[in-house]
């Protein structure tokens, strides 16, 4: 997988991307992340890359030259994603970066600043946008590192047991469950008894309605659309 990173700010990705498992993964090249600057292609003699909207209005806009070109320096594979990270796109889940992994090799991440990217960039260049939730952020690298982290977690050989993968919250529409370690008890807390019972039945079985409380109690949202997922 290959991702190009469109940034005026590359060094915010460095440690978060050297670091834990994504850092290991990028060692082994199951991953390759790129970044270009758009500044590096703005001609101007005070290499501009924001300027002021037409109309009139608060705040600066990224201009369309420099982030075109930044895009078109970049090779092209045949399964291209150009991914505009904003508040406006939509939200980032698990099936979205699920698709992402599976459905491409290469995923092209702009990363907004001030109030945005002129509309050009949106409808002649962007292929989907995204965002990280429902609030502002003062830049686009915050959610296209989340982004890079959640595709690259899913990629073949990033995480050591894939099976871990299939039981965590969101894969199922349902909540993780509780899990807990060692000691068996801790300042008078203890760990379920059927958990160290050795019964793998009962353990599955407790695991699963401890999934359905918890989704029922914590998101409905979801806890709805299980349900009729499963009618």
């Amino acid at each position: 997988m290959r991702f190009d990173v469109i940034t005026l700010f590359p060094d915010f990705f460095h440690s978060p991307l050297n670091s834990g498992i994504v850092g290991r993964a990028l060692q082994k090249q199951i991953a390759d992340v790129n970044f270009v600057n758009p500044r590096d292609f703005a001609f101007d003699k005070h290499r501009r890359v924001d300027d002021e909207p037409y109309g009139g209005g608060v705040g600066m806009l990224l201009k369309p030259e420099p982030i075109f070109a930044a895009v078109e320096s970049l090779p092209q594979l045949p399964k291209q994603e150009v991914i505009l990270m904003t508040p406006q796109g939509e939200p980032m889940n698990q099936p979205l970066l699920r698709e992402l992994a599976t459905d491409f090799e290469q995923l092209v991440l702009i990363c907004g600043h001030y109030e945005g990217v002129d509309e050009r960039i949106r409808e002649n260049l962007v292929t989907r946008e995204v965002s990280l939730g429902d609030f502002i952020l003062t830049c686009g690298e915050i959610p296209a590192l989340a982004l890079i982290n959640g595709v690259i977690r899913l990629l073949p050989g990033t995480i050591g047991k894939a099976d871990s993968l299939k039981a965590e919250s969101f894969e199922t529409e349902l909540l993780d469950y509780p899990q807990y370690t060692k000691p068996a008890r801790f300042r008078g807390w203890e760990v379920p008894p059927v958990l160290r019972s050795g019964n793998h039945g009962a353990i599955a079985q407790w695991r699963k309605e401890q999934q359905m409380k918890r989704t029922q109690e914590r998101r409905p949202d979801l806890w709805e659309k299980w349900k009729k997922m499963n009618e």
